[in-house]
């Protein structure tokens, strides 16, 4: 039955002015379509203290060399880019920089609905087929039970909180340290990125599983040792499935109130070099931390790392589906740069026919963004090893990048598995050789441990 002709007029104006008030509404607090300032959203603006997770938005840039020259120097948590725009995951005081900065931003929270995720109960399965915390713990204790004459897990340090950090030894002779080459494979810095979690793990699972049955698995295994610590960030990994699936850092409890230093900006090589690299402000998404190793987590790399004799790393994240190398700290390539990027070149290689993905490859501070303080730059500067970062694949970006389905994990680990063979086969070659590629001569590695 139809609507009687007078009673559809009124309700069709009621409609639209229900829209336009609606519209109104959008532009007064910078909703789609309508660029923003901070004034618009959060009234006066000032905030004060530290802002709560849930205070965070969604917001996007225009992609205009001017605004990026300003976004560089504001230490904010950029997401990806996107038809034209820069996506930035920003609480209040970042939306007051954007302010002071004089960038305008459109809202885009109604995109993203994984920002809302509320508060769960710690009993429920939320992460699905990823790792938490104690999944993994459970995991790597089960390889070593099942396989104790390839696996040993060492307890290497502990998080903020309390939690176990975790490093997979795999050899042949597990329980003795020979003289073998040694390569390291780190996962989850960032705890939004959780597919870093499963293909370091995968790697040691994958390596022990074949070990009887595919010879050059079992070769590579005898001449190596390759160690794996695939959550780095144990506490902000339990903190993005449980309560804030795009939280970042760690769970420090820093000066201000606020929580977290971005621990791929806190180790000791050039730490805090520029506050583009880093940032200095602890609510930034890249704060650096009070003092370089100021956070257990760092820390423990570092002393696990020092107590070794590695000739390779590699250091899990999501997503670009790019592999970097140092130099991050500055676009200037360093001395060693045709080496690092021979190696990138031919893991590239081996990655894209499993899946088709095409991983770029390049230095770091020259290909993506200025990094100072991170990883990959404090293992190539103390030790002079060839050190990588691989950006796993996006899926969505509208989904932030960070939303890799559960049924793709293993085929991000195959192409992944591909560039670990390769970097295995070249360090044990060279190993029985008595010989690192590209290795330059070694710093004094305890004196690192007071920079």
């Amino acid at each position: 039955m139809g609507w009687p002709r007078k009673a559809g007029k009124r309700i069709w104006l009621v409609f639209l002015l229900g829209t336009l008030l609606w519209g109104a509404a959008e532009i007064i607090q910078g909703g789609v379509g309508v660029e923003a300032r901070v004034e618009d959203r959060v009234g006066e603006g000032r905030v004060q203290g530290a802002a709560r997770p849930e205070d965070s938005a969604i917001v996007s840039v225009k992609k205009w060399p001017p605004f990026e020259r300003s976004l560089e120097a504001l230490g904010l948590d950029l997401l990806f880019e996107w038809k034209g725009r820069i996506y930035i995951l920003a609480g209040p005081q970042d939306l007051e920089r954007l302010n002071s900065a004089s960038i305008p931003y459109l809202f885009e929270n109604h995109r993203f609905p994984a920002l809302g995720q509320p508060q769960v109960s710690l009993l429920t399965k939320i992460n699905g087929n990823y790792h938490s915390y104690k999944e993994l713990e459970t995991d790597l204790k089960a390889l070593q039970a099942k396989f104790p004459q390839l696996a040993r897990v060492h307890r290497i340090g502990q998080s903020h909180e309390g939690r176990n950090i975790y490093a997979l030894k795999i050899s042949d002779n597990v329980s003795e340290d020979e003289e073998e080459a040694e390569v390291l494979f780190l996962g989850c810095h960032h705890a939004r990125e959780w597919i870093s979690v499963e293909v370091p793990y995968l790697l040691g699972k994958y390596l022990v599983e074949n070990y009887a049955t595919d010879p050059e698995v079992e070769r590579l295994v005898n001449k190596s040792e390759v160690w794996i610590v695939p959550l780095v960030n144990p506490d902000g990994l339990e903190y993005s499935i449980y309560f804030y699936r795009y939280w970042r850092k760690n769970r420090r409890l820093n000066a201000d109130g606020s929580y977290g230093v971005d621990l791929n900006r806190n180790y000791g090589y050039l730490w805090g070099f520029d506050n583009v690299g880093s940032s200095p402000e602890p609510g930034s998404a890249v704060y650096r931390g009070p003092a370089p190793f100021s956070e257990p987590e760092t820390r423990a790399i570092r002393d696990f790392f020092l107590s070794k004799n590695f000739q390779a790393l590699v250091s899990y994240h999501s997503y670009s589906q790019i592999i970097l190398y140092p130099w991050g700290y500055t676009t200037k390539p360093s001395d060693q740069d045709s080496l690092l990027r021979q190696i990138a070149a031919k893991m590239a290689e081996l990655m894209e026919p499993v899946n088709g993905r095409v991983y770029g490859y390049g230095q770091a501070g020259a290909s993506l963004y200025l990094t100072n303080g991170d990883t990959t730059d404090w293992a190539f500067g103390v030790a002079g090893i060839p050190a990588y970062t691989i950006e796993l694949p996006p899926i969505d970006q509208l989904g932030g990048g960070f939303f890799n389905p559960e049924a793709d994990i293993h085929s991000i680990f195959q192409e992944n598995l591909q560039a670990a063979l390769h970097l295995l086969r070249l360090f044990a070659q060279h190993s029985e050789r008595n010989q690192t590629p590209g290795r330059t001569k070694l710093l004094t590695k305890r004196s690192e441990k007071s920079k």
